[in-house]
């Protein structure tokens, strides 16, 4: 058996066993083997035996009962006595010198044994390859049948010389026993990491989301929040059932009191005297209407009545501040416009020298790992250890239609393909021996894991059938078939898709080749060959094939190249709300110049659809109109503000000019996503206080009337001069920015500290980007009241002297009858606001309506927040038409092994005997609890802990590499045994390290201490071969770190493998497991363990970022809380806009759940922002609401219907500003984005920045009005005096015609 000649047919009876026989049984036949005593075999025999069976014992050492039993299988079918009645020559064959050999023989061994070999054998590891030892011993076999057919099947090496058949359920005499590697017997009893059923239970781990609280088919979190929302509406349909009835009783009432003679007109039941008397004003005349109130029965104009009461507005301390700096600065500014601008331009010029600083960071480690994290620090210190993590160049060949690749003609041009880039050169001369990682040490064959090492590069040498065969034999006996590197490979690392092991119908070839890397200059060579295998796979083809590949440069390159692919988008974004910008600050055009737009390109419509034959009638003749270019030349070449805009927007690319500056002076490095995303921020942001202002200073102008100076001179040149206003162009510039400065500072300053707040995210990018948009917004706010007010005032210098705006040199006549109505008519908006939007929201039907739609919104969005993600998919990042794409997709597809992850260990004293014992796992006296032990557990759940294969342990592998047994593995030289022999030198002059020695799986003789490190340096030299697999070169050379002396271990690691991670859930799932492992092993051992893998600096930020988007969103709402009240002199305001923003941003939440919106560091720093602007759309209307409260005598009494009526002011004043001056100029903007084709602009930046704006509209123009009108704080005047109270009072345009609140009696009168 075994032996390299053949044996002859013997049917002689046995012969006694000779004592050199008895002799060789015990170290042959293992110490569990009972030697007969007649045998059928010789000395000679027994010999070969023993030298074949010591391939297989370092692959089986480590369990007694798999080495035991396979022993005993084979010395029966040698030597027993009883052969004849389990044994049968079945063939024979002549051999070359004439006699007759055995050719294949039937070996009947009964089902008890064979089970019992197979169940003992089943889970022995062998670690050097992460995997089992029936992939050498049984080809994979996973049942007995399979097992003992392997074995007996005739091949060369690890295999017999000629046929052995196990029949199926045989008759047989043959009576042996399996050992179990359960027994208690020493030499059959296992370790845990060879027999699962002597492994100690851990602790139950439940899988992630497994303890998810669900009723039916919605969380608990849901479920609890529907009852609470159904209780309270049906609460309020109770009391809104009770409140009517008793409102109709009261009118009851009073009719009945009509009857009842009148009060006198000076007093009334309570004592009230002057108009409160006259019309009733008391207790019971409450709830005479939805107001209650004279005064929104006769308009607001009613208070003017008695004065008295109004003489002396109040007023709020800190606004009053705000408005006296903010006039000052505004009148100086305004004053002294060409100062401005020369100190503005000093400024920032001087700024700006920092851009001889300005540097892009590209590398994505740096850009989205922060390095004070967790995951950043293990990674730089296994570096620093163990080296850099191996660079790959993977590629998958597939086909077109999805049917399998693997045919004779893809096969062979697949594999000259490979044999091309084996000597494929880059530009510098490097080739891949060069740059490869070559685990038996340069110069040795590269680790390419490819079917080519099967096959090899030339498939003639298999034929047109031969391969398959091949194929088949190697993907199901990888041991087989070692590549030139050594090192059998996992055939789901070359053949992906694969159905069912039907290895022949796989659906992708993978191949991967692995290259050295580094983290300083010895990679450039590395990088240059890359770039040659780039180029070589983008011009490889063929019909019917499809290529993905990706090199180690391919990331870094394609990131890069995706900020480039959106220039267009993000310039036309620009010039879409510059054009918006310069048309609508002007006023847009009058109703006139519309309407003859339309008839002359309606018109033209006609006319070219006449010419085309789609209409038979020719166009009307044109009606007589002024002359279109007059017209609209007149009138946007003086109220336009197109240069105005320009300059608005030229004032955004400044301030983010000069905050690039400032911030590459002080070592902040910018991202390519800064460079796209902040010019569009800060000028969303920006624009909103430009429409402010000059919608402000058009008030001041319309307040202030202008009139008509006349002048001497000739009737024929116009006597008439343009309009003079009643205060100087400076005077109400200050005002405007006296009324507006206040808001413009509440929004920006949290805006500002919303952006800031980004900053306490940890990644680089994300931490960056919100440094870079705080200080653009900062420079920009300071630019917008600086020195854009000085703009104003030119401009609107310009237009009353009738100055063309795009030519101001040029001067034109006044226009008369130019518009159909005066120019400060409403527009449809504040039109629309007015008289239908405003009044409707605020009745009290409709409030009650809005509450309980707001509050079914906001349980909507907490259903959809628990719906939310964690994870950013690299492939967002890239753009759309990168070839990483599709190679992410067929990684996912195809590819069905895990990611590899080590468990570095440190500060284990690993020399002594209790260090060893603490981390091995293959001796029977290791701990129960080691971190062998403890891995090879939880791979056995690997639900919850994401491993799928045995952990490589690389100190279980060195100590089996001194055992004696083992006559091919630690050797050293006879006459000098501190000499280790090498593997080509002779046993005669070599013998085992530990010969005569005791050693046992006990760990009883095995090294410690200074002989544990001499050894160890032996074995990390020794090379894995056929003799001997236990050598730890290619396996461990880089697994272990020893101290400068070389007197102890500093830091080793034990290597396993994730199972298949096919999402970003799985990802993150796998590294908080490697954590719960890495932390129970120290906790149990007191070894230091911490988890590595390439990927888990990538997903640790999702560890802490659910709490982290807790506190930041916290801290920002605080924030905004503190500040709104500061600034609107109310904490009651300042609560119900920090209510508001609070639910916008859940609503932003919600959608991110529905809209696949994951939650990473970007969307983290996308909610701050959030926060920070949805205060803008509420901040404006807030303060409107606490400026319209001019200290009226009824403020406390009637609080809540006059709160009712500041609602309506704040809406009708500047709610026509939120939405065309901030809703519609980031709706415009942020539209065009959708154009993109950068999938991480279009997904985090235009999906959230769009919920954030129709949110914040939504909750700042609906929920805000109706929430101040119930709890809104007391109000105070905008205006510093009597005189500019009582003006702005009577100029409001219509505030008279219109009864908002008027109580349903007298409407219906």
């Amino acid at each position: 058996m075994f032996g390299a000649e053949l044996p002859c047919p013997d049917d002689g009876p046995a012969e006694p066993v000779s004592d050199e026989a008895l002799a060789l049984f015990a170290s042959v036949c293992g110490p569990a083997y009972e030697p007969p005593s007649h045998v059928c075999c010789t000395s000679e025999q027994l010999e070969t035996l023993g030298s074949r069976l010591q391939q297989a014992a370092p692959l089986i050492a480590s369990c007694p009962a798999c080495s035991n039993n396979f022993r005993a299988l084979f010395c029966d079918f040698t030597c027993s006595p009883d052969q004849a009645t389990f044994l049968s020559v079945t063939k024979t064959q002549k051999t070359t010198d004439g006699r007759t050999a055995v050719k294949a023989v039937e070996y009947a061994v009964n089902d008890e044994f064979k089970d019992g070999f197979f169940e003992s054998c089943r889970s022995v590891q062998f670690g050097a390859t992460n995997g089992f030892a029936m992939e050498f011993l049984g080809g994979g076999a996973n049942n007995s049948s399979a097992f003992v057919k392997y074995l007996g099947d005739e091949r060369p090496g690890l295999g017999s010389p000629f046929q052995i058949d196990f029949p199926e359920h045989p008759d047989t005499a043959f009576s042996r026993r399996p050992l179990g590697c359960d027994d208690n017997d020493i030499n059959a009893r296992c370790v845990c990491a060879d027999c699962p059923s002597v492994c100690p239970s851990l602790p139950y781990v439940a899988p992630p989301h497994a303890n998810t609280c669900r009723v039916g088919a919605v969380s608990c979190l849901t479920f609890s929040l529907l009852i609470i929302y159904s209780v309270a509406i049906l609460a309020g349909l109770l009391f809104y059932s009770w409140k009517q009835v008793a409102r109709v009783r009261q009118k009851r009432y009073e009719r009945v009191a009509l009857l009842d003679p009148p009060l006198s007109p000076g007093t009334n039941a309570n004592g009230s005297t002057g108009l409160d008397g006259l019309v009733g004003r008391g207790h019971e005349d409450a709830d005479s209407g939805p107001s209650g109130s004279i005064h929104f029965r006769l308009g607001r104009g009613a208070s003017l009545l008695n004065p008295m009461e109004h003489l002396q507005p109040k007023q709020n301390k800190v606004n009053a501040a705000l408005r006296r700096l903010f006039y000052r600065l505004g009148l100086l500014c305004a004053r002294n416009t060409m100062e401005t601008f020369a100190i503005t331009a000093l400024v920032v010029a001087l700024i700006n020298i920092g851009w001889k600083f300005f540097a892009v960071e590209t590398d994505p480690v740096r850009l989205w790992v922060s390095p004070s994290s967790e995951s950043a620090q293990e990674k730089a210190y296994f570096d620093e250890s163990f080296g850099p993590f191996y660079r790959t160049e993977q590629i998958f060949v597939t086909t077109t239609t999805g049917g399998s690749p693997l045919e004779y003609s893809v096969l062979d041009w697949w594999l000259k393909a490979e044999a091309k880039i084996a000597a494929l050169r880059s530009g510098q001369g490097y080739t891949l021996q060069d740059v490869c990682f070559a685990p038996g040490g340069r110069g040795t064959p590269c680790a390419i894991e490819s079917v080519s090492a099967w096959l090899g590069n030339d498939m003639e040498v298999w034929g047109m059938d031969g391969w398959q065969e091949r194929l088949i034999n190697c993907a199901g006996r990888p041991a087989e078939c070692l590549p030139d590197f050594g090192q059998p490979m996992d055939p789901k690392l070359i053949l992906g898709g694969t159905p069912e092991k039907d290895y022949l119908h796989a659906k992708a070839l993978t191949i991967t080749i692995i290259v050295d890397n580094h983290n300083d200059d010895r990679v450039l060579p590395a990088e240059d060959w890359e770039r040659a295998l780039r180029d070589y796979l983008n011009t490889l083809s063929r019909p019917g094939v499809r290529i993905t590949y990706n090199t180690g440069i391919s990331l870094e390159e394609e990131i890069n190249k995706s900020t480039n692919t959106d220039v267009k988008i993000v310039v036309l974004s620009y010039l879409v709300m510059f054009l918006y910008v310069s048309l609508t600050l002007g006023g847009g055009l009058p109703p006139g110049v519309v309407s003859s737009l339309a008839r002359r390109t309606s018109r033209l419509v006609h006319r070219v659809l006449f010419f085309l034959g789609a209409v038979k009638s020719e166009p009307s003749a044109p009606i007589d109109e002024p002359a279109l270019m007059t017209t609209v030349s007149t009138l946007l070449s003086v109220n336009s503000k197109f240069s105005l805009g320009l300059f608005g927007i030229i004032i955004v690319l400044v301030a983010v000019s000069t905050s690039i500056g400032l911030f590459s002076l002080l070592g902040v490095r910018i991202t390519l996503i800064i460079a796209e995303v902040i010019p569009f921020l800060v000028l969303a942001v920006g624009v909103d206080n430009v429409f402010i202002l000059v919608h402000e200073l058009d008030r001041q102008n319309a307040l202030h009337a202008a009139t008509t100076a006349q002048v001497d001179g000739d009737d024929d040149d116009s006597n008439e001069e343009p309009r003079v206003a009643s205060l100087p162009a400076e005077e109400r510039v200050a005002r405007a920015v006296a009324r507006m400065g206040p808001s413009i500072l509440l929004s920006s300053t949290t805006e500002i500290v919303a952006f800031a707040l980004g900053a306490l995210v940890p990644m680089p990018a994300v931490r960056n980007f919100a440094i870079y948009a705080a200080g653009s917004v900062v420079l920009g706010a300071l630019m917008q009241v600086t020195v854009f007010v000085s703009a104003m005032t030119l401009d609107l210098k310009r237009a009353e002297s009738m100055r063309i705006d795009c030519f101001p040199c040029v001067r034109l006549r006044p226009p008369i009858g130019l518009y159909e109505t005066a120019p400060t008519s409403e527009g449809v908006i504040s039109r629309f606001m007015r008289r239908v939007y405003a009044p409707m929201l605020l009745r009290k039907e409709v409030k009650q309506l809005v509450l309980a739609a707001f509050g079914a919104l906001a349980l909507v969005s907490v259903v959809g927040i628990q719906r939310i993600s964690l994870g950013l998919d690299q492939r967002l990042a890239l753009p759309s038409d990168s070839h990483l794409v599709p190679f992410f997709n067929d990684l996912d597809t195809y590819l069905d092994v895990g990611p590899p992850v080590y468990f570095v260990a440190r500060g284990a004293d690993v020399p002594s005997r209790h260090g060893q014992q603490q981390m091995c796992g293959r001796f029977t006296t290791c701990q129960d609890i080691s971190v062998a032990n403890t891995l090879e557990a939880e791979r056995k759940r690997p639900a919850s802990s994401f491993l799928a294969n045995p952990p490589a342990s690389w100190i279980d592998d060195f100590l089996a590499w001194t055992n004696p047994d083992f006559e091919s593995c630690c050797r050293v030289r006879r006459a000098d045994p501190s000499t280790f022999c090498r593997a080509r030198d002779s046993d005669r002059v070599c013998r085992p390290c530990f010969e005569g020695q005791d050693w046992d799986i006990t760990m009883n003789g095995l090294p410690e201490g200074a002989d544990f490190m001499h050894y160890l340096d032996g074995w990390l030299a020794s090379p894995a071969n056929e003799d001997c697999p236990l050598g730890g070169l290619q396996g461990y050379a880089h697994a272990i770190k020893r101290s400068y002396d070389n007197s102890s271990i500093t830091t080793s690691h034990f290597r396993t493998f994730h199972k298949p991670l096919r999402s970003q859930d799985d990802f993150i799932d796998s590294l908080a497991a490697a954590r719960r492992i890495s932390d129970d092993i120290t906790h149990r051992t007191g070894i230091k363990v911490f988890p590595y893998s390439v990927f888990y600096v990538f997903f640790d930020q999702y560890s802490y970022i659910s709490g982290m988007t807790a506190r930041v969103l916290a801290l920002a709402l605080a924030s905004v809380f503190a500040i709104t009240s500061t600034l609107l002199g109310s904490y009651r305001t300042g609560a119900v806009v920090s209510l508001t923003c609070a639910l916008a941003v859940l609503g932003v939440m919600g959608i991110m759940g529905f809209w696949g919106v994951s939650l990473n560091a970007i969307s983290l720093v996308n909610l701050v922002i959030s926060l920070g602007i949805a205060v803008e759309f509420c901040s404006h209307i807030a303060r409107a609401f606490m400026g319209a409260g001019t200290g009226l005598a009824y403020d406390k009494a009637d609080g809540v219907r006059e709160r009712d009526e500041r609602a309506w002011i704040a809406l009708v004043d500047v709610g026509p500003s939120v939405v065309s001056g901030i809703t519609l100029t980031k709706l415009i903007g942020i539209s065009v984005l959708a154009l993109t084709r950068s999938k991480l602009l279009e997904t985090y930046y235009f999906r959230m920045w769009l919920a954030l704006i129709l949110s914040g509209a939504l909750h700042g123009l609906v929920l805000l009005p109706v929430l101040l009108s119930f709890a809104g704080g007391q109000g105070y005047s905008l205006e510093d005096t009597d005189e500019d109270w009582v003006t702005s009072q009577m100029r409001r345009p219509m505030d008279y015609e219109y009864a908002p609140f008027a109580d349903d009696d007298s409407a219906s009168e």
